[in-house]
């Protein structure tokens, strides 16, 4: 009995030194960035051209909890108003939220918008749950699900791009066994992917937040949710763009912005209004003024490449032997560097775009665009 008591208060110093060691202003545990060796990004570039036919694959579900961000949302209204696009259809997700959940939200958000007179488009019902759980392990493309063979439809009348925003689960059940529609991928835009080294502390030595200022760690929550999938997608080797962590934290949506969104009325006040849970998590629990609009960054990108700075990289699935952490839990990552730091032995790899960086003045570009729908 003394034994274990001496073990328990043992521990319970451990827990209360590691919690204490967030204290110290180590800059790194404050930015969770290593440094790396640094990629060819390229100002505007590389340029790339996109098909205007243009898939959503989304998790939204904006407003559903505090701490539920409301990216998805503002992405979507954002392609849908967006000139020149043709948005043939748009697919739910688990992710942020439970299939029922995000499909519910997606599709309120679809007739607030289509109350306004934009054309929306039709919605699909897609998986609820990651692939290994739902096939044994691998996609499976005689799967039933209503979203998949409407993504396999639209590809096989022509090209598309595929901005996919929440985990990759429909994009590789729908691709899966079907390399003849691999060509009509025009280019996947993806929410994901991360540098060795680097993890997600939005605090970014802010001093605010929880845990000494220190603030919660962000996972790469897109690929976190499915890895088997994005695991599948890097093998296909499709024509591929991440719009990572790494380039949301170069801007801010604050509350004068969701103010303003909510002043202009129709769907972007709808979206700012369950936006307030998220901005208040970041400002209590991140310590910052404003949230990092991740999802709206990849329908940026959708819309106007040129604003991004975007380096080629290789992209490869595999263990991140450069964090701190890697002695307690060390899962798959998929991580980005240059060509030629591809590890050999890792379970997938391909070649793709990866974008750090933006335009100055792509937080105003935004905002006359989910603000005002006639914004040329």
């Amino acid at each position: 009995m003394r034994m274990a008591r001496g073990f328990i208060l043992i521990l319970i110093a451990l827990v209360i030194f590691g919690l204490a060691t967030f204290a110290i202003p180590l800059p790194v545990w404050r930015t969770g960035e290593l440094q790396a060796p640094p990629l060819p990004v390229i100002e505007g570039g590389p340029a790339v051209r996109l098909p205007e036919r243009v898939w959503i694959d989304t998790d939204a579900a904006c407003g559903h909890g505090r701490a539920t961000d409301p990216d998805d949302c503002f992405a979507l209204l954002a392609l849908i108003r967006a000139p020149g696009l043709e948005i043939v259809g748009a697919s739910t997700v688990f992710g942020n939220a439970p299939l029922d959940v995000t499909d519910r939200t997606t599709r309120d958000l679809m007739a607030v918008v289509e109350r306004t007179g934009n054309r929306v488009p039709p919605v699909y019902r897609g998986s609820a749950r990651p692939v290994a759980e739902a096939h044994g392990g691998a996609p499976d493309p005689a799967a039933p699900d209503h979203a998949q063979a409407a993504l396999r439809d639209a590809l096989a009348r022509g090209p598309l791009t595929l901005a996919a925003l929440g985990p990759l689960t429909n994009v590789a059940a729908a691709l899966e066994g079907r390399p003849d529609l691999l060509p009509n991928v025009g280019r996947l835009v993806a929410v994901m992917g991360r540098r060795p080294g680097h993890l997600f502390h939005p605090a970014e030595a802010s001093g605010g937040g929880i845990l000494f200022g220190h603030g919660p760690v962000f996972r790469d929550f897109n690929f976190d949710m499915d890895r088997a999938a994005a695991t599948a997608v890097v093998k296909m080797r499709i024509p591929t763009t991440f719009v990572p962590y790494d380039v949301a934290r170069n801007l801010s949506l604050t509350g004068p912005d969701l103010a303003a969104m909510e002043r202009g009325g129709g769907p972007a006040a709808w979206i700012a209004a369950r936006a307030r849970g998220w901005l208040d998590f970041w400002a209590r629990d991140v310590g910052r003024d404003g949230f990092y609009p991740f999802d709206l960054l990849a329908a940026a990108y959708v819309i106007e490449p040129g604003l991004f700075d975007c380096a080629e990289a290789g992209t490869w699935i595999g263990r991140d032997d450069r964090l701190w952490n890697v002695w307690f839990h060390d899962p798959p990552a998929l991580l980005i560097g240059r060509r030629d730091d591809t590890p050999a032995d890792v379970q997938a790899s391909a070649p793709a775009l990866y974008c750090p960086r933006i335009a100055p003045q792509l937080h105003d570009w935004l905002m006359k665009r989910l603000v005002s729908a006639d914004t040329p």
